[in-house]
């Protein structure tokens, strides 16, 4: 099936992250189960526009939403042109296939008055895990960075001088995000404390923090100040851009500091300010 080879494709020239990687080999794994076990199929070259659509239909009527669908798709449409480029498969079964049409959902946000509230007011820990859990909530707040970008940080990413952060995006693209003197002093606090050698954020052993350590530290104070049923790093993502467009910062700079490679990405925000500014004018206008 050429799985090694497209792994190598997607991990070196794609540039893709290793959780993305994980993701297109467990629907390549899950499509050729299904191959298999419904139609004894195990070559790519037997693989046909007929199979594939089986295949959604399949995950459709099992439940799974458009959007998770969607992504498959785009797996096998990678994974697809791959080989019709070297040569492997003389059609792509891909061709005529159309994405399932999925919900537009707004991103979930906190209310400036909750963010402050957690940000002034919640009590953390004492001691170097306080410190460093409420400077993870800091840092997605006040840059709007990813899970990966943030744990990923290392100390010689940090540049005091200039109040800025180097963090590696998707596709490991670089990009520079302003830092307020407030963060500075909160960063080098947990340098003081811990002298970490290598990446700013530590567990109290000194090893570098992992994905879920982090989403136990943002459910856990989030949920200390709203009761969102979805509590995630990205909601703070959320949370910042979209408090941002609220206090008039351009959409382009909003694009920028998000590491969104296309405008779309970022426009999905403007959403929450229409609808605040319906929510003013049905409360403030006479005749609404």
């Amino acid at each position: 099936m050429f799985i090694d080879n497209f792994q190598e494709y997607i991990s070196v020239e794609k540039r893709f992250s290793k959780n993305t990687v994980i993701s297109y080999l467990q629907d390549l794994n899950q499509f050729f189960k299904f191959l298999s076990s419904e139609y004894n199929v195990s070559n790519n070259t037997e693989i046909n526009f007929h199979l594939v659509r089986h295949w959604i239909t399949r995950l459709l009527e099992n439940g799974l939403e458009a959007s998770s669908v969607n992504r498959k798709i785009s797996t096998l449409k990678t994974y697809f042109r791959f080989l019709e480029r070297e040569g492997y498969v003389k059609e792509n079964p891909m061709f005529k296939i159309i994405s399932p049409k999925a919900k537009k959902r707004l991103p979930i946000f906190l209310e400036e008055e909750k963010i402050n509230n957690l940000l002034d007011d919640i009590k953390f820990e004492s001691g170097f895990k306080g410190q460093r859990d409420k400077l993870i909530i800091e840092l997605f707040y006040l840059t709007g960075m990813r899970l990966s970008e943030l744990i990923n940080i290392k100390i010689k990413d940090l540049n005091f001088n200039n109040f800025e952060v180097k963090v590696i995006g998707k596709r490991k693209k670089e990009r520079i995000i302003p830092l307020s003197d407030k963060i500075i002093k909160s960063i080098k606090m947990i340098i003081d404390n811990k002298n970490p050698e290598d990446y700013l954020f530590t567990n109290t052993k000194g090893d570098k923090l992992y994905n879920k350590m982090v989403y136990r530290v943002v459910i856990k104070y989030i949920g200390k100040v709203s009761s969102m049923k979805k509590k995630s790093p990205h909601i703070l993502r959320h949370t910042f851009a979209t408090h941002m467009l609220n206090n008039g910062a351009d959409i382009n700079a909003i694009k920028e500091l998000l590491g969104h490679s296309n405008l779309s990405a970022t426009q999905v925000y403007t959403h929450n300010t229409i609808e605040k500014l319906k929510k003013i004018y049905h409360q403030s206008h006479p005749r609404a």
